[in-house]
Protein backbone atom coordinates (compact mmCIF):
# COMPACT_ATOMS: atom_id res chain seq x y z
CA UNK A 1 0.00 0.00 0.00
CA UNK A 2 1.47 3.35 -1.03
CA UNK A 3 1.75 5.85 1.81
CA UNK A 4 -0.07 8.52 -0.23
CA UNK A 5 -3.09 6.21 -0.17
CA UNK A 6 -3.68 7.20 3.44
CA UNK A 7 -4.51 10.75 2.35
CA UNK A 8 -7.98 9.41 1.51
CA UNK A 9 -8.52 8.94 5.24
CA UNK A 10 -8.24 12.70 5.71
CA UNK A 11 -10.68 13.41 2.88
CA UNK A 12 -13.24 10.93 4.20
CA UNK A 13 -13.16 12.43 7.68
CA UNK A 14 -13.36 16.07 6.55
CA UNK A 15 -16.32 15.29 4.30
CA UNK A 16 -18.44 13.86 7.10
CA UNK A 17 -19.44 17.47 7.75
CA UNK A 18 -21.07 20.03 5.46
CA UNK A 19 -20.81 23.28 7.47
CA UNK A 20 -22.72 25.43 4.97
CA UNK A 21 -25.65 23.02 5.04
CA UNK A 22 -25.47 22.38 8.78
CA UNK A 23 -25.03 18.64 8.22
CA UNK A 24 -22.86 16.27 10.24
CA UNK A 25 -22.91 12.51 9.60
CA UNK A 26 -20.34 11.76 12.29
CA UNK A 27 -22.87 11.14 15.04
CA UNK A 28 -22.54 7.45 15.90
CA UNK A 29 -19.84 4.91 16.67
CA UNK A 30 -20.81 3.01 13.51
CA UNK A 31 -20.26 6.13 11.42
CA UNK A 32 -16.76 6.44 12.84
CA UNK A 33 -16.01 2.77 12.18
CA UNK A 34 -17.03 3.14 8.54
CA UNK A 35 -14.28 5.73 8.06
CA UNK A 36 -11.62 3.05 8.51
CA UNK A 37 -12.73 1.12 5.45
CA UNK A 38 -10.85 -2.17 5.17
CA UNK A 39 -8.76 -1.43 8.28
CA UNK A 40 -11.15 -3.45 10.43
CA UNK A 41 -8.72 -4.07 13.26
CA UNK A 42 -8.47 -0.34 13.97
CA UNK A 43 -12.22 0.14 13.68
CA UNK A 44 -12.89 -2.40 16.42
CA UNK A 45 -11.23 -0.06 18.92
CA UNK A 46 -13.73 2.79 18.39
CA UNK A 47 -15.81 3.81 21.43
CA UNK A 48 -18.26 6.60 22.24
CA UNK A 49 -15.35 8.63 23.60
CA UNK A 50 -13.89 8.82 20.08
CA UNK A 51 -16.83 10.80 18.67
CA UNK A 52 -15.84 14.24 20.04
CA UNK A 53 -12.15 13.47 19.45
CA UNK A 54 -12.79 12.63 15.80
CA UNK A 55 -14.74 15.87 15.34
CA UNK A 56 -11.81 17.83 16.77
CA UNK A 57 -9.36 16.16 14.36
CA UNK A 58 -11.80 16.79 11.52
CA UNK A 59 -11.76 20.53 12.22
CA UNK A 60 -7.96 20.58 12.17
CA UNK A 61 -7.78 18.65 8.91
CA UNK A 62 -10.35 20.93 7.29
CA UNK A 63 -8.19 23.87 8.34
CA UNK A 64 -5.32 22.33 6.34
CA UNK A 65 -7.50 22.07 3.23
CA UNK A 66 -8.87 25.58 3.75
CA UNK A 67 -5.40 27.11 4.00
CA UNK A 68 -4.23 25.26 0.90
CA UNK A 69 -7.37 26.21 -1.02
CA UNK A 70 -6.83 29.88 -0.16
CA UNK A 71 -3.23 29.75 -1.36
CA UNK A 72 -1.69 29.84 2.12
CA UNK A 73 0.58 26.87 1.50
CA UNK A 74 2.95 27.66 4.36
CA UNK A 75 -0.01 27.83 6.72
CA UNK A 76 -1.29 24.47 5.45
CA UNK A 77 2.11 22.89 6.05
CA UNK A 78 2.36 24.38 9.55
CA UNK A 79 -1.07 23.02 10.47
CA UNK A 80 -0.21 19.61 9.07
CA UNK A 81 3.14 19.56 10.86
CA UNK A 82 1.40 20.19 14.18
CA UNK A 83 -0.73 17.09 13.57
CA UNK A 84 2.32 15.03 12.62
CA UNK A 85 4.11 16.05 15.81
CA UNK A 86 1.11 15.27 17.98
CA UNK A 87 0.27 11.98 16.27
CA UNK A 88 3.49 10.25 15.13
CA UNK A 89 3.49 7.03 13.11
CA UNK A 90 5.85 4.12 12.61
CA UNK A 91 6.49 3.30 8.92
CA UNK A 92 7.21 -0.38 8.37
CA UNK A 93 7.90 -2.65 5.41
CA UNK A 94 5.03 -5.06 4.88
CA UNK A 95 4.11 -7.77 2.44
CA UNK A 96 0.95 -9.20 3.94
CA UNK A 97 -1.76 -10.34 1.53
CA UNK A 98 0.23 -9.07 -1.47
CA UNK A 99 1.99 -11.82 -3.44
CA UNK A 100 3.48 -11.76 -6.91
CA UNK A 101 2.93 -14.42 -9.57
CA UNK A 102 5.61 -16.60 -7.99
CA UNK A 103 4.09 -16.37 -4.52
CA UNK A 104 6.65 -13.95 -3.14
CA UNK A 105 5.57 -10.95 -1.01
CA UNK A 106 5.12 -7.64 -2.77
CA UNK A 107 6.98 -5.48 -0.29
CA UNK A 108 5.56 -2.03 0.36
CA UNK A 109 5.58 0.67 3.01
CA UNK A 110 2.88 0.44 5.65
CA UNK A 111 1.99 2.75 8.55
CA UNK A 112 1.91 0.68 11.71
CA UNK A 113 -0.63 1.64 14.34
CA UNK A 114 0.68 1.72 17.90
CA UNK A 115 -1.65 4.45 19.15
CA UNK A 116 -3.48 4.40 22.45
CA UNK A 117 -6.96 4.91 20.93
CA UNK A 118 -8.80 4.85 17.61
CA UNK A 119 -8.75 8.63 17.18
CA UNK A 120 -4.99 8.90 17.57
CA UNK A 121 -4.48 6.06 15.12
CA UNK A 122 -6.75 7.60 12.52
CA UNK A 123 -5.26 11.06 12.97
CA UNK A 124 -1.74 9.67 12.57
CA UNK A 125 -2.30 7.82 9.32
CA UNK A 126 -4.51 10.50 7.75
CA UNK A 127 -2.01 13.28 8.58
CA UNK A 128 0.93 11.24 7.30
CA UNK A 129 -0.93 10.31 4.12
CA UNK A 130 -1.84 13.94 3.53
CA UNK A 131 1.77 14.95 4.14
CA UNK A 132 3.03 12.48 1.54
CA UNK A 133 0.43 13.69 -0.96
CA UNK A 134 1.33 17.34 -0.33
CA UNK A 135 5.08 16.83 -0.65
CA UNK A 136 4.75 14.68 -3.76
CA UNK A 137 2.19 16.71 -5.69
CA UNK A 138 2.13 20.16 -4.05
CA UNK A 139 -0.08 22.01 -1.59
CA UNK A 140 -2.21 23.36 -4.44
CA UNK A 141 -3.45 19.81 -4.97
CA UNK A 142 -5.49 20.08 -1.76
CA UNK A 143 -8.77 21.81 -2.46
CA UNK A 144 -12.33 22.54 -1.37
CA UNK A 145 -15.24 22.18 -3.77
CA UNK A 146 -16.08 25.43 -5.56
CA UNK A 147 -19.75 24.54 -6.04
CA UNK A 148 -21.51 26.36 -3.16
CA UNK A 149 -22.64 25.39 -0.66
CA UNK A 150 -20.71 22.10 -0.89
CA UNK A 151 -17.10 22.85 0.18
CA UNK A 152 -16.17 19.16 0.39
CA UNK A 153 -12.46 18.41 0.44
CA UNK A 154 -10.74 16.72 -2.50
CA UNK A 155 -7.28 15.78 -3.74
CA UNK A 156 -6.54 17.09 -7.21
CA UNK A 157 -4.93 14.35 -9.29
CA UNK A 158 -5.62 15.95 -12.68
CA UNK A 159 -2.71 16.29 -15.09
CA UNK A 160 -3.10 20.07 -15.43
CA UNK A 161 -4.07 20.97 -11.86
CA UNK A 162 -7.49 22.07 -13.06
CA UNK A 163 -9.83 20.34 -10.63
CA UNK A 164 -12.29 22.64 -8.84
CA UNK A 165 -15.06 20.31 -7.68
CA UNK A 166 -15.27 17.31 -5.38
CA UNK A 167 -17.40 15.24 -7.75
CA UNK A 168 -18.93 15.10 -11.22
CA UNK A 169 -22.28 15.91 -9.63
CA UNK A 170 -21.01 19.19 -8.19
CA UNK A 171 -19.22 20.04 -11.44
CA UNK A 172 -22.45 19.54 -13.39
CA UNK A 173 -24.45 21.56 -10.89
CA UNK A 174 -21.95 24.42 -11.04
CA UNK A 175 -21.89 24.39 -14.85
CA UNK A 176 -25.69 24.47 -15.03
CA UNK A 177 -25.81 27.35 -12.54
CA UNK A 178 -23.20 29.26 -14.55
CA UNK A 179 -25.11 28.65 -17.79
CA UNK A 180 -28.36 29.91 -16.28
CA UNK A 181 -26.59 32.96 -14.87
CA UNK A 182 -25.21 33.79 -18.33
CA UNK A 183 -28.66 33.42 -19.85
CA UNK A 184 -30.18 35.72 -17.23
CA UNK A 185 -27.47 38.30 -17.89
CA UNK A 186 -28.02 38.10 -21.65
CA UNK A 187 -31.76 38.51 -21.15
CA UNK A 188 -31.23 41.53 -18.88
CA UNK A 189 -28.89 43.13 -21.41
CA UNK A 190 -31.41 42.50 -24.19
CA UNK A 191 -34.17 44.07 -22.10
CA UNK A 192 -31.99 47.10 -21.39
CA UNK A 193 -31.19 47.38 -25.08
CA UNK A 194 -34.89 47.31 -26.01
CA UNK A 195 -35.67 49.89 -23.37
CA UNK A 196 -32.85 52.15 -24.60
CA UNK A 197 -34.07 51.79 -28.17
CA UNK A 198 -37.65 52.64 -27.27
CA UNK A 199 -36.50 55.62 -25.23
CA UNK A 200 -34.48 56.93 -28.17
CA UNK A 201 -37.45 56.51 -30.52
CA UNK A 202 -39.76 58.33 -28.11
CA UNK A 203 -37.22 61.14 -27.80
CA UNK A 204 -37.00 61.52 -31.57
CA UNK A 205 -40.77 61.60 -31.90
CA UNK A 206 -41.14 64.24 -29.20
CA UNK A 207 -38.59 66.53 -30.87
CA UNK A 208 -39.86 66.10 -34.47
CA UNK A 209 -41.38 69.31 -36.01
CA UNK A 210 -45.17 69.44 -36.04
CA UNK A 211 -46.89 69.01 -39.42
CA UNK A 212 -48.59 72.10 -40.84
Amino acid sequence: MELAYYSDYAVRLVNTEEPARGRDSLTTVEAVKELFGPAGQMARRVTEADLPRFRAIRARLRAVFTAADEGDHTGAVDLLNSLLLEFPVSPQISGHDHLDDEGRPRWHMHLADHSSNATAGYAAISAMGLAFHLTEFGADRLGLCQAPPCRNAYLDTSTNRSRRYCSDRCATRANVAAYRARKRLEAERADRGDLTGRTAENSQESTAPAER
